[in-house]
């Protein structure tokens, strides 16, 4: 009868513990330095990687273990710009007016 007990105690206490995220999410940037570390993730799982990291973090790389190490201090320094930008619309034209405007002198 004691052991019954004990077990019915120890079962509502592991019921009553809250559930341990066994998660770590650390993204790289393009320069290899980490720019998100946290227990949840910065992008959509549900969808592709390749989909959704560029949109977060371009250039960028991103790890994840069921372990938790490392994750109890939270980075986030996202979202990052991109290095190269491309030009605005109409700006590439500008800058052949200039070049030809500058050789014809």
């Amino acid at each position: 009868m004691v052991h019954i007990r004990l077990a019915l105690a120890l079962a509502v206490l592991a019921l009553a513990m809250p559930a341990a995220q066994a998660a770590c999410y650390v993204v790289y940037g393009p320069d290899q330095q980490v720019v998100y570390r946290a227990q949840h993730p910065p992008v959509d799982m549900s969808r592709p990687l390749h989909e959704t990291l560029p949109r977060v973090a371009p250039g960028g790389s991103m790890v994840f273990s069921l372990d938790n190490f490392g994750c109890e201090l939270t980075v986030n320094r996202l979202p990052l710009k991109a290095s190269a930008k491309a030009p605005a619309r109409g700006a590439r034209k500008n800058q052949r007016k200039a070049a030809a405007a500058g050789a014809a002198s």
